[in-house]
């Protein structure tokens, strides 16, 4: 790091579980973000802001007026624009040294593979099944971490799934690939801090991956009720018969 690096990240520098070293890590990393909405928004910002060295984006919508009650990193000059292009004028804004790779279309099974295979952390900020299962795939197969978010009405969960782990489970432990229909903001809403709250959680836990402190939340899902402000968290088991992590 140089003297201009160590002012600005001097303040996570003195925390003893990132030090210098933990720094270092995350200049160099390389982070993919799967959708720039109401997680990725928080995810991106404080990634850019964290030190992480190189992102990916990758979204293949516009902004519309409908979006700026929760999706952060865009403003009303950028209805109408891709995106990724608002997301990267953000980023860009908040730190002009952080590389950028972004994507307008939505990455087919090959293109995931190839960009999956450059990263040290995913971070799933997609709305929709399809996707889901597509990225918990591709990741367990590349052997690298997926930090997995959602939210919906007043609800909230977030965790990790790391195949790295000698035990470990995946996305499809969780939830079986029928093909059911699925509910979204657009049809049901959203609380738009409580959108905030998960994407900030997936961006401190793909800053402890790459930085190597403390304990992810790999097997543990984290659910909050935003009406009573109530968190559990229930242990994650391996499906022993998933096709996926345990084949």
């Amino acid at each position: 790091m140089n003297d201009e690096q160590l002012l600005r990240y001097s303040r996570q520098v003195l925390l003893p579980q990132i030090d210098f070293d933990g720094q270092q890590r995350l200049l160099d990393s390389h982070v993919l973000i799967i959708g720039l909405g109401g997680l990725g928004s928080p995810v991106a910002l404080y990634l850019a802001a964290a030190g992480i060295g190189k992102l990916t984006l990758v979204d293949d919508d516009d902004v519309e007026l409908s979006n700026l009650q929760r999706q952060i990193i865009h403003a009303e000059k950028d209805v109408g624009r891709a995106k990724v292009h608002s997301a990267a004028d953000s980023v860009k804004a908040i730190n002009s040294a952080l590389q950028l790779d972004i994507k307008t279309s939505r990455l087919d099974r090959q293109a995931l593979e190839t960009v999956v295979d450059e990263v040290d952390v995913v971070v799933d900020c997609s709305d929709n099944f399809a996707t889901r299962f597509l990225l918990n795939e591709v990741t367990q197969q590349y052997r690298t971490p997926l930090v997995s978010g959602a939210a919906i009405r007043m609800e909230g969960q977030v965790t990790v799934y790391d195949p790295r782990l000698g035990e470990h489970n995946c996305y499809q432990c969780l939830y079986q690939n029928k093909g059911e229909l699925q509910q979204s903001c657009s049809e049901s809403g959203v609380l738009s801090p409580l959108l905030g709250v998960i994407g900030s959680i997936q961006a401190v836990e793909t800053v402890k991956l790459i930085a190597q402190f403390g304990e992810s939340l790999a097997g543990r899902l984290l659910l909050i009720d935003a009406t009573t402000m109530q968190w559990r968290e229930i242990k994650l088991k391996a499906n022993p018969d998933c096709p996926i992590c345990q084949s």
